[in-house]
């Protein structure tokens, strides 16, 4: 990738973030359930699935996307995915079906988020070289915050025109945000570089990547089963702590978490970082399951929330620093399918649980077993490492 100068490194990253920010908004979704149901006269559960399509979309996008990545220049991709999801959240919002609903919202505006964030990721790295983690960190730390704004900028607008106007107004975000983004990579001279044959490493074994799977799966499950479910986690453990305050505290420390976790894997072992990152979330979970009372109920949510956080910015620079640049793309889009599992499983499993015993302690429990998974998975991938550098 042609890049002038250290501002035009900036450039990108600045760009790749500003992107990230306005499609970190889909995590905002849960403004829009009650609106939806009535609006189309729908059953919570259906409407829910909304969200969960678009994360599929999403997943997907992240999958295929660095077939695309080196078709043209970094400004025009990020332009692309940014119209993408304008004209998805148009259809969503002129939907008169929920059908229509899932159609813009959940495929268009879903697999579009999926080519931005999964791009944003990747041209970031390649802009600032030896920092990666530290790149990645920040555009993953730029969605985090997009979560964290859009839920109060969609209910005022939900307030005065309802669906259609929030998803008029996301639609107009994104293509101002685009604009600005394809301006700042062209200003740059960005451009995706994708490796040809002669520059590739040796192939990444399956091995590998299963463990890579396992333990991202395993970390990102524990996290969501949370996330999904702070409010009520939170009023259970602690009537005195109102639902959303449980909501705002992991949501501010996943911020932080996604700002710090690249950047410690620019400093520190991937194994530690990653190992790490799942023993914390295990701890906190058992902790707040079995004897959590009070003020300690926030800072295990806090815990929680950071870990997840550090633990989605951690992954993809780790990656890059395991399999190169040139592999970096692709092997990443394969792991992150284990996002796309857990954020299925993991809410959805949690209020199975809830439904089965009233509360919340065994699905706090099992997510503590999936951080103990995630961790066990990277201790036997570096196991396999050193053992294939001792050779």
């Amino acid at each position: 990738m042609a890049i002038d100068d250290h501002r035009g490194n900036l450039g990108v990253l600045l760009a790749a973030s500003l992107v990230s920010m306005v499609l970190g908004s889909i995590h905002a979704f849960s403004v829009f359930i009650a609106p939806l149901e009535a609006q189309f006269s729908a059953p919570r559960a259906t409407v829910s699935l909304t969200y969960s399509l678009a994360l599929v979309s999403l997943t997907g996008a992240v999958l295929l996307g660095p077939r695309m990545f080196g078709k043209g220049s970094a400004g025009a991709i990020m332009m692309l995915a940014c119209a993408a999801a304008a004209v998805g959240a148009v259809v969503a919002g002129m939907a008169g079906s929920l059908g229509m609903v899932w159609l813009g919202y959940s495929l268009i505006f879903g697999a579009a988020n999926g080519l931005g964030y999964g791009f944003g990721l990747q041209i970031a790295a390649q802009a600032m070289p030896g920092r990666e983690g530290l790149a990645m960190g920040i555009v993953t730390a730029a969605y985090a915050l997009g979560s964290v704004i859009a839920p109060s900028v969609f209910t005022g607008v939900l307030a005065a025109g309802g669906f259609g106007a929030a998803m008029f107004v996301l639609a107009g975000v994104l293509l101002v945000m685009g604009a600005v983004s394809a301006g700042l990579m062209a200003r740059a001279g960005a451009r995706f570089h994708a490796p040809g044959p002669a520059e590739m490493t040796r192939p990444v074994p399956g091995r590998h990547q299963v463990l890579l799977w396992l333990g991202y799966f395993g970390g990102v499950t524990a996290g969501l089963m949370v996330i999904g479910h702070a409010a009520g986690i939170g009023e259970i453990a602690t009537p005195a702590l109102v639902g959303w305050h449980a909501v705002m505290i992991i949501a501010a420390s996943n911020l932080f978490g996604s700002l710090l976790g690249g950047r410690a894997v620019d400093r520190l072992s991937p194994e530690r970082v990653l190992a790490g990152l799942a023993l914390a979330t295990a701890g906190a979970l058992a902790w707040l399951a079995l004897a959590a009372a009070g003020g300690v109920v926030a800072a295990l949510l806090g815990v929680i929330g950071f870990a997840y956080g550090g633990t989605i910015a951690a992954y993809p620079a780790a990656i890059a620093k395991l399999v190169g640049m040139d592999r970096s793309a692709v092997i990443y889009g394969r792991v992150f399918t284990a996002w796309g599992a857990a954020g299925l499983i993991g809410p959805w499993s949690a209020g199975l649980f809830f439904d089965w015993s009233g509360g919340y302690r065994l699905a706090m429990l099992t997510a503590s077993v999936m951080g103990l998974v995630s961790a066990l998975a990277i201790a036997v991938l570096f196991r396999d490492l050193r053992k294939a550098q001792a050779r």
